[in-house]
């Protein structure tokens, strides 16, 4: 027996064995599946298999390293170095780079990324001469980049009834007009964001035989990890590329699919089941990350989904402590509650600060948070906040970068064309743009030739010498490497020099910002390269790299002692010793957007699914039964997630205990101290509604704005706004005592009181 193979559990040794057809790895939380899939890759080398022929797929860079470095590690030698590990919009770039010209794209194309797509959005919103207000840019983007991960082009989407009916009901009825506009635009400016490295991989496979030849005999045995969160155009290009050996090993875990929104469909995971006949499936159930009561927690919650592949969790960890459901009388006592224990248990058993994490259903739920591990003097973090590469300045000086490796990228020259000011102004840029749709021509060709579209004096003075400094700068390329090309970028633009002089507190911090963005280029253009390839290190293989970072790859920093606040979302693949899963409340968690709809709710409950499982040790799950919402102070249920805990791994003795408090009602005034564990065991407010008895709900087709309702639970209400599609339409109701909800229509059940 190989040593690599005598630290694994049976399970994970036959999965790594199981080298030939078709395999899904099952892999519960915590149970080794990195292990797994980076001891699976080396045996394969080990067994003579060349690494040139190995396609491993991630949703991180930072996975791919580790990876890397893992099979290296096990093998002793560099072999891990020839593979293609990386995410599938890296590897995917890899190969649209060389395989460009093909789809009519330069193989030097520029990569937006989600803010760069939505700036051009916005851009196209605005020459369309759209309400930017209906038309947002960020609800465009998303509605574009779905139809993208279902493999629709801007054609089949304007051809397709559905679609358009759903975007005239939601009084957006000319996105694909947008569509086709921003897809003309993407293609004209040699550009592909990040959707379109997925689709133009997919029409490379599809339309030219001999390349998807050529990669289905060059990837002779495929593994992708996280298969559970890949969409409809990931799963298709897989299928693809693993036709003809169908050496394929997907690792996966329904329990943990929780990007619906992102497009991702957990679909994939049992299809896979479905497209081969001889799959071998194999389940990682053996946990090595937490104690026995919260696994068993979570195996209690999460089998109360329907849709699922069975599994249960073990562990042979000792049972640890007990969950500690905590309840509080408002955000703010709950937000205390947790900086105190945090402080407590830092106290007594010797924690430190990064050992301790804090998730919540959304970002907006921080404050309370925030505000107590201040007053305490804890050290902190938001995970998931503004990325380096996303701040101003460095997209500013990143737009310059871009331009030298591809000059036809119009986002980019609009970005940085006047900045620093020089004497290049809106309308300049507006006119030159509007003649470059109009001419079919690029921006950057009007612009070499101002004088044609009629400018003079200054401005054509102004737009000649910005020209002629870029074309200077393009000349630098073929006898400088990249950090001496972005150093005189930095010189000569004038951009280091405009921060310098600003002396505020924010200016030095960008200027500060720049020399680490410089820092950055330094350091990539004197590593070596793993593999020698020296194009590896040009210019546009940096800018490659920082565009395609993922979040998890971008928010790094874990090595500094500060707790870490986050999305569960955010929290996924993360582990910590101590965790406060917060804001357990109807409406909260579950989101009141996914309260009326099965596989919604599912998907919220495999998310706390993954909350519960992030803990090592101890686990705290708190809620609040008053939260301040859309500025009034609102009563909350607690969630009904928290009754799906088995009450003998649940200690609740820990509620925060508020101060006495006046309550004031119309009519009386009363002292109350404590709200706290009742709720958790009737799941009903203190002013339950009565249905009428005529109760009748009425077609949601009929409700309008300034309408009284009634619904079944929270009472009497008036509709204050309605928003998206029929087929999704979302009321914001005031229900009076019982606050303000947001409610699905077509699933909420309404009974029209007063028109």
């Amino acid at each position: 027996m190989q040593d690599y193979l005598t630290p694994l559990n049976e399970p994970q040794r036959e999965a790594v064995l199981y080298t030939e057809g078709p395999l899904m790895i099952v892999a519960g939380a915590g149970s080794g599946k990195t292990k797994v899939l980076t001891t699976r890759i080396a045996h394969l080398i080990n067994l003579g298999v060349d690494s040139f022929r190995i396609l491993a797929l991630t949703f991180t860079n930072k996975a791919a390293r580790e990876m890397k470095e893992r099979i290296e590690h096990t093998l002793g030698n560099t072999e891990a170095r020839n593979l293609y590990i990386g995410t599938f919009h890296s590897v995917f770039s890899r190969i649209l780079r060389v395989e460009a010209e093909k789809l009519g794209y330069p193989n030097n194309f520029t990569i937006y990324d989600t803010d760069d797509a939505k700036s051009v959005l916005k851009t196209i919103i605005k020459e369309m001469n759209l309400d930017d207000k209906t038309y947002k840019p960020a609800f465009v983007y998303n509605r574009i980049s779905s139809a993208k991960n279902n493999l629709y082009t801007y054609k089949e989407y304007q051809a397709d009834h559905t679609i358009q009916q759903e975007d005239a009901r939601g009084n957006r009825p000319r996105i694909g007009e947008i569509f086709e506009s921003y897809s003309k635009r993407c293609f004209k400016n040699g550009a592909m964001d990040f959707d379109d490295l997925l689709v133009n991989m997919y029409i490379l496979l599809t339309n030219f035989p001999e390349a998807l030849a050529r990669y289905q005999h060059k990837f002779r045995y495929i593994m992708i990890d996280e298969y559970q969160d890949t969409n409809l155009a990931q799963y298709h290009i897989i299928k693809l590329l693993g036709a003809v050996s169908e050496n394929i090993c997907v690792v996966g875990d329904d329990a943990q699919s929780i990007y619906s929104f992102r497009g991702a469909s957990m679909e994939n995971i049992f299809q896979f089941q479905k497209d081969y006949d001889d799959v071998k499936i194999i389940k990682l159930e053996q946990n090595y990350r937490s104690s026995r009561t919260i696994l068993d927690a979570a195996n209690s919650v999460i089998n109360f989904n329907k849709n699922q592949i069975k599994k249960e969790l073990w562990t042979d960890k000792e049972s640890g402590e007990k969950i500690k459901t905590v309840c509080s009388f408002t955000d703010n006592d709950e937000g205390k509650f947790v900086a105190d224990a945090i402080m407590e248990n830092k106290l007594r058993n010797h924690f430190s600060n990064k050992d301790f994490a804090i998730l919540y259903r959304t970002n907006a739920q921080s404050r309370a948070f925030e505000e107590s591990l201040r007053r305490q003097n804890i050290k902190y973090r938001i995970y998931g906040g503004l990325s380096f590469y996303q701040r101003k300045e460095i997209k500013d000086f990143i737009a310059y970068l871009r331009i030298l490796v591809n000059s036809q990228e119009e986002e980019s020259l609009r970005r940085v064309i006047n900045y620093p000011v020089r004497g290049i102004g809106t309308t300049t840029i507006n006119k030159i743009s509007l003649a470059a749709q109009e001419q079919n021509k690029t921006f950057w060709e009007l612009l070499e030739k101002p004088a044609e579209l009629g400018f003079k004096g200054a401005t054509l003075n102004a737009l000649e010498g910005f020209v002629t400094m870029i074309k200077n700068f393009h000349a630098m390329l073929t006898k400088k490497n990249a950090y001496e090309v972005a150093f005189e970028i930095g010189k000569a633009s004038g951009l280091v020099q405009e921060l310098y002089i600003d002396k505020t507190v924010e200016g030095l911090a960008r200027y500060e910002n720049i020399q680490e963005l410089l820092n950055s280029i330094k350091e990539y253009t004197e590593t070596p390269t793993e593999d020698g390839e020296l194009e590896e290190k040009s210019l546009g293989s940096y800018l490659q790299q920082i565009t395609l970072l993922t979040d998890a790859d971008k928010d790094g920093e874990e090595d500094q002692d500060v707790v870490k606040l986050m999305t569960v979302h955010a929290s996924k693949g993360l582990e910590f010793p101590c965790v406060f899963v917060v804001g357990m409340e109807e409406n909260i968690f579950p989101s009141s957007m996914s309260m009326y709809d099965r596989e919604d709710l599912e998907e919220e409950r495999r998310l706390f699914y993954v909350a519960i499982t992030r803990a090592k040790f101890r686990l705290w799950i708190s809620f609040a039964n008053n939260r301040y919402r859309f500025g009034s102070l609102v009563q909350n249920d607690p969630s009904r997630f928290l009754t799906e805990l088995p009450a003998n791994l649940v200690d609740d003795s820990q509620s925060a205990k508020p101060k006495q408090r006046t309550v004031f009602s119309k009519s009386t005034q009363t002292t109350d101290t404590s709200i706290q564990q009742k709720k958790i065991a009737t799941n009903k407010t203190a002013s339950t509604h009565i249905a009428s008895s005529d109760f009748k709900a009425d077609d949601p087709k009929n409700m309008t704005i300034g309408m009284q309702v009634e619904h079944e639970r929270f009472g009497f209400g008036t509709i204050l706004t309605l928003e998206g599609p029929m087929a999704n339409k979302i009321a914001n109701i005031d229900f009076g005592t019982m606050g303000q909800k947001k409610i699905m229509l077509n699933y909420a059940k309404l009974r029209i009181v007063q028109a």
